[in-house]
Formats: structure tokens, sequence, C-alpha cells
């Protein structure tokens, strides 16, 4: 019987670094340096894209949108919208429709032929939802085109943070929302 053992070569290692010297260091470092950095940019095209949650975008829904058909011809047609902001404060800027030649926002007091005083702006305060109606603050389509019930117009809102939103608007017989 031979013996293999006193031929046999000893097994080495690689050579590691000493703990706390400068290449052990770098590579302890390493591996959570990249996972940033490749974190920091997935995190980075997800807000560029639009992602939920991005620190500068305000949300805004409108869950009811309708326009009371006018009783006469030439009169005005008064808006219900329904406005849910799901981030911070904004306001309502202005309103574009092809439906009328202008649009003013108008807060009336107590009722809808009571006074009432012409508005720039609507604030939209944060997560809250504003009822716009012609009994509160109101959007008034000043001298709009012809419309009957069960058509739908589209509404063009532009919001100070939140930017453009379009709905299309049911028109409901007058009075109605």
């Amino acid at each position: 019987m031979i013996d293999h053992s006193a031929t046999a070569r000893p097994v080495t290692r690689a050579r590691q670094p000493a703990d706390g010297s400068p290449r052990w260091l770098v590579r302890a470092a390493a591996a959570p340096v990249i996972c940033s950095v490749l974190l920091l940019g997935l995190l980075s095209a997800w807000v560029v894209t639009g992602g939920d949650g991005t620190i500068s975008r305000v949300r805004i829904d409108i869950t009811e949108a309708s326009l009371a058909e006018p009783t006469q011809p030439g009169r005005p047609a008064t808006m219900y919208l329904t406005v849910m902001n799901l981030s911070g404060a904004d306001r309502l800027v202005s309103v574009t429709t092809s439906a009328a030649r202008r649009v003013e926002f108008v807060r009336r007091q107590g009722t809808a032929q009571g006074p009432s005083q012409q508005l720039t702006s609507i604030p939209i305060p944060a997560r809250a939802t504003v009822n716009l109606n012609p009994f509160t603050t109101d959007i008034v389509l000043v001298d709009p085109g012809p419309m009957t019930a069960g058509d739908t117009v589209p509404i063009t809102l532009r919001f100070a943070g939140a930017g453009r939103v379009t709905v299309r608007a049911a028109v409901t017989p007058p009075g109605t929302p």
C-alpha cells in the first residue's frame, strides 16, 4: 500500500484581503452600491413615465359631468360636476368646449337665480371632493349651441397642477343633474 499523503500538495486558497483593508472595503460595498444605482434608475424611469405616487403629479378624477339643457335657445347651460382631488391642492383655471362660445365660473348665494359673483378660478382642496352645481359654485356655458337631452358634449378642464382633463358631459333635461 502506497501512502499518497506525503506527496499530495496542500490546497491553497486565493489570498483574501485583510479585514478593514481598502480592497476589502471596496469589495464589501460593491453589491449594495450597484443595487442602489439600479433601483434609483428604475424609480426615475417610473416617475418620468407617470407612475402613481409621483412627487409633482396632482391626480384629479371627474366622477360626474352633466349639463342641464337650456330652457330656451340662447340661455346659459349650467354644469353639474363632481371633482375628486386625490392629491395636493389645485385650482380649476379654465374650461373649454366646442358647445359654447364662452365658459364662466360663478359662485351663487343659495339659489340658482340668486345673486352671483364671477370667479377667475375654482379652488380644489387637497384630498377632497368638490361638487359644482347651480346652487353653489358653478360652471356656466354662455351662449351654448343647440343641445338636446341625451346628447354628450366634450368638455376640457384645465387645472393649475393636474393639467388638462377631458370628459364627456351628458345633456340632461332642464333643471336635472
